[in-house]
């Protein structure tokens, strides 16, 4: 059977131009979630001295607005499904720009907490929103490899570029106050090219009798997005647990200098960068099921790997990077064609909310708490298995997927339902 709103026949002639410009902007406006979400990691040690902050303060700060995103990723998914994306997406862009020029201002832990938790509400508003809108805007054939585009940049401007961005900005800067006065420019400037660009998709403006309207509680009752919320649980858990506690690991338990640390990490920015469009990309002509299996198999490969390696930097950074392209990967994966087909299409946002929500919350909130608890208690090396056991679950729950995506639906036997080419 085909994807539930794949079936419907498709314009004869497909807007390219619009699919270019719609995954264009909203991939850089991912990418500017990002940038305003981790710039502060690395502007902390300045911001430190002169707000009187220390580290459990930026587990806190950091904490704080995962929860809060993943919170509101699951609400605004179901709003965005009623009112359409545009409403949700343009103020959530506006907001979470002007609220990145608001930490400039902050005067110490409270205010930072306040700012970084309504950030997380409009950075949690924007994901499902935009999601979903470069799925509309994408044709069915290349709807894995656009949101995986769109989704890629998170990790290329937030993990990749913010770190160098924040800190040749404070080298020339007088304050790094300075510097998140700056990182709010590009998003008021995109705020503007979205709102003349970005569309609603047809079937939003079209009134629909109430009695043949989806109900938000279907979403709960498909096989694909309860799968896909495990899956994003164990694979989220595996992100975040490595992000926090690799450094540390790297540093205190095999006792490489900073210089080579921050070589080693540089494997999280550049595969999660490949890994969040060539991931879900491969999944639009294999198949959505068998490539969250290999992806969730060779990233354990690779992580047990990575644990057994001495204090090589080049072989660490080797091993790293396959996981980190095959856990970015998962999670474009999940959030964007298998949270997308799996439900109708008044209900698309919700699913990529709910599946987002649950990742955030608990695979960034809880998973990164226990394994804490298992630095402080037994050590920081076992921190590595907590992270390896969520991903290998991970193979169990994918095995488990009903194929979705419209290539290999379409070859099915009996299934007469092809999708159009452009």
């Amino acid at each position: 059977m085909a994807s539930t709103h794949d079936s419907a026949a498709l314009p004869a002639s497909w807007d390219v131009r619009y699919e270019r410009k719609a995954v264009l902007l909203l991939a850089l406006g991912f990418g500017l979630v990002g940038l305003d979400r981790w710039i502060i990691a690395p502007l902390f040690p300045a911001m430190m001295q002169d707000l009187d902050l220390d580290y459990q303060d930026l587990g806190l700060i950091i904490g704080i607005l995962g929860v809060a995103w993943g919170i509101f990723s699951t609400v605004a998914g179901a709003v965005c499904d009623r009112v359409g994306r545009r409403k949700i997406i343009i103020p959530a862009i506006l907001m979470f720009s002007c609220l990145s020029c608001l930490s400039g201002f902050a005067t110490g832990l409270v205010s930072l907490l306040v700012i970084r938790t309504i950030m997380g509400v409009s950075e949690g508003a924007f994901c499902p929103a935009s999601v979903a809108a470069t799925g509309e805007a994408s044709h069915p054939k290349r709807r894995g490899l656009n949101q995986g585009l769109q989704m890629s940049m998170f990790a290329l401007l937030g993990l990749g570029l913010a770190p160098v961005i924040a800190t040749q900005l404070l080298d020339v800067l007088p304050s790094w106050r300075w510097v998140f006065f700056i990182s709010a420019i590009p998003g008021l400037i995109l705020t503007i090219f979205m709102y003349f660009v970005i569309r609603d998709p047809v079937h939003l403006s079209q009134p629909e009798d109430k009695k043949d309207q989806p109900r938000w509680s279907d979403v709960l009752r498909n096989r694909n997005v309860l799968l896909g919320m495990l899956g994003m649980l164990c694979n989220m858990a595996g992100i975040f647990v490595l992000s926090a506690m690799v450094p540390s690991y790297l540093t205190n338990y095999l006792h490489l200098p900073p210089t080579s640390m921050g070589f080693v990490l540089a494997a999280l920015g550049i595969g999660g960068f490949f890994g969040e469009f060539m991931v879900p990309g491969l999944s639009d002509f294999i198949g959505r099921r068998i490539t969250a299996v290999l992806a969730f198999a060779i990233a354990a490969a690779f992580l047990y790997g990575f644990s057994q390696i001495g204090t090589s930097s080049w072989l660490l950074f080797l091993t790293l990077l396959p996981v980190a392209f095959c856990c970015f990967g998962l999670l474009a994966l999940f959030t964007g064609p298998v949270a997308t087909e799996a439900v109708p299409l008044g209900l698309v946002s919700s699913a990529i909310g709910i599946v987002s929500g649950v990742g955030e919350i608990f695979g960034g909130g809880v998973a990164p708490f226990l394994a804490g608890a298992i630095a402080q208690h037994a050590g920081i090396q076992y921190t590595l298995y907590l992270a390896l056991g969520c991903i290998m679950l991970g193979v169990i729950v994918s095995l488990f997927l009903k194929e979705t995506a419209p290539r290999k639906v379409s070859q099915q036997p009996g299934n007469v339902t092809q999708v159009s080419s452009v």
